[in-house]
Order: structure tokens, then sequence, then C-alpha cells
């Protein structure tokens, strides 16, 4: 279980997190959403360690990430896999050699294990065919692809995933999100998804966090978020039915 208290941020004068407070829980896609500059990646940086805030707590099982010594730390850190926004592949290795970069920075396996396990988590994600593409060979929706199964290849307890489905059309998105669905229940891993998709909201929002101008304001699941109260929950909600209408 990952939980976060009271979690403040700043950047100069600009408050940009305020008093943050959450708990995800395994085996659950917890969503964290809101406009653009609301917060929610500097609050996703915050839980990986990209980014200290001025006060709270990170405490991964019990254990304050923040305030732990060096061996926590590290500990924490190989228990999470991180998809970030734009994948970030890197552009001279092959499909598998960024898969299996993890592995070679932080395990002591030896060859044929690193590439069983790389094998493994492409097959996951339904590319053992691309393995030894680069990623200028391949589609936006597979190198998304990609990245999620570098994010799974070290078997992490929380996996954090910010804006999976950005630049993909509908139907990829839909397929990534069921993609990190299946993956959070078949593993039963605390999953993090930052995100403004109102498809994703309602196909696989568990558990919603909905962020404005760096304060909480509404805490629920898909069943509950069009039935909210909260005026700016509700303008944020008819926003992006607009744009999803425009854009069939």
């Amino acid at each position: 279980m990952l939980e976060i208290k009271n979690i403040s941020k700043k950047f100069g004068d600009r408050m940009v997190l305020d008093n943050i407070s959450a708990t995800f829980k395994p085996g659950t896609t917890s969503l964290i959403i809101g406009g653009s500059g609301t917060g929610k990646s500097v609050l996703l940086k915050c839980m990986i360690g990209l980014v200290k805030p001025e006060n709270g707590q990170v405490l991964y099982d019990g254990r304050d990430f923040l305030k732990g010594d060096e061996e926590t730390v590290k500990a924490i850190r190989r228990e999470m896999g991180v998809l970030f926004q734009g994948s970030a592949l890197f552009d001279s290795k092959t499909v598998i050699d960024n898969v299996r970069f993890p592995l070679e920075m932080l395990t002591s396996m030896n060859e044929a294990e690193k590439r069983d396990r790389a094998e493994f988590c492409l097959q996951r994600v339904g590319l053992e065919q691309a393995a030894d593409r680069m990623p200028s060979e391949i589609s936006g929706g597979m190198k998304k692809r990609v990245g999620i199964a570098r994010a799974i290849v070290m078997n992490p307890k929380y996996l954090f995933c910010d804006e999976p489905n950005s630049g993909l059309d509908p139907l990829t998105s839909i397929k990534i999100d069921q993609l990190i669905k299946e993956i959070t229940d078949e593993f039963n891993t605390t999953t993090i998804v930052i995100t403004h998709d109102m498809n994703s909201m309602m196909e696989i929002g568990e558990q919603i966090t909905f962020l404005y101008q760096g304060h909480k304001l509404w805490e629920g699941d898909n069943n509950s978020i069009t039935s909210s109260s909260v005026p700016e929950l509700n303008d944020f909600i008819y926003a992006n039915k607009l744009l999803r209408d425009m854009s069939k």
C-alpha cells in the first residue's frame, strides 16, 4: 500500500501542491486527474523521488521514502515501475534492449536470465515480434507498450503511469488502458495513473483523485464521478466530454 500524507510543494512563491493526502491500494488502478497545471505530474514526481516536497510523507508499506536511510530508499526504488509520458525510450537501443535496461542497471542476473525476463514482458504486452526493432520503426502505441514492458520488467509492486494515452488515438488509448488494468489485476500492483482522459476515468478508474489548482477537491470512483457536487470537477468532466465528442 502507498500512502501520501499532507504533501505540499512550492516553486518560488507558487504553491503547486497544498496538503495532499491519499491512499493507494494493491490490485487497484488509482487515477489522479485534473487540468493542465493542477499539480498532477508534480505529485507523481514527489511519489517517485524526482521532486522533494516541502512537507509531508510518502509511505511505501509504512516505510518513509522521504526520510528513510539509503538502503530503505534503494529497496523502495527497486519496487517501482514507471511509464513516463512519451515513453522515454532510448533511440539507439532495440526494443528488447530498452526493456532489459533496468535489469542491466539494478540486478545481477546473467545474460540468459535478462533476455528471458525481457522476452516474457514483451510477450505480456503483445510485442514479442518487435523485439529486435528500433523505436523509430514502431508506432506510438507500440512505444507505449514497450514502455509498459520496461516498467514491469523488475516485477514492481508499484506501477506509475504518467499520461499513458497522450498522443494516441481513441482505440489505441482503450487498448493501453485495458493492458494497464490487466497487469494491475494479474500482478496485484499498486497502480497510479496520471491522466485527463475521460475514457480512462470511466473504464479503469477504480479510485479517482481530482486536483484543482494544487488542492484535492474530490475522491471517489468511476461510478460516482458523474454525480459529483463539486463544480470544478463537473466543469472538467463536461469539457472532456465535449472534446471526446468532437474527436469522433
